[in-house]
């Protein structure tokens, strides 16, 4: 994040950044812990709903910052099928329920 502007806010601009879309940002859905016990490491996710509102996912595109390497779309029933590995596992209820959920200490997979 960068200091001075809101969690919304950066997001926004990260989405747009790192995809080229352009994004209303609604209600935090989920607030994620990840840690690896091993070497200490926590991370907090705040995940929010957002609308598209803007920009397509078009060919050739390219992260300025070079993190993103791929952007794809994928329904419900292909995560609920197990056919994309995602991570959170409480990712399909935060994506499609409706409310806020904590999900504390997920351990991290490698």
């Amino acid at each position: 994040v960068e200091a001075g502007q809101s969690l919304a806010d950066n997001l926004a601009r990260e989405v747009h950044e790192e995809t080229g879309l352009t994004v209303t940002v609604g209600e935090p859905v989920l607030v994620n812990e990840f840690h690896d016990p091993a070497s200490g490491f926590h991370q907090i996710e705040i995940f929010f709903r957002c609308r598209i509102t803007g920009g397509t996912l078009a060919p050739g595109w390219t992260d300025p910052e070079g993190i993103v390497t791929e952007r794809q779309f994928f329904s419900r029933s292909a995560l609920e099928l197990g056919q994309v590995r995602f991570k959170p596992d409480s990712l399909i209820d935060a994506a499609w329920g409706v409310a806020l959920r904590y999900d504390p200490l997920e351990v991290i997979v490698r």
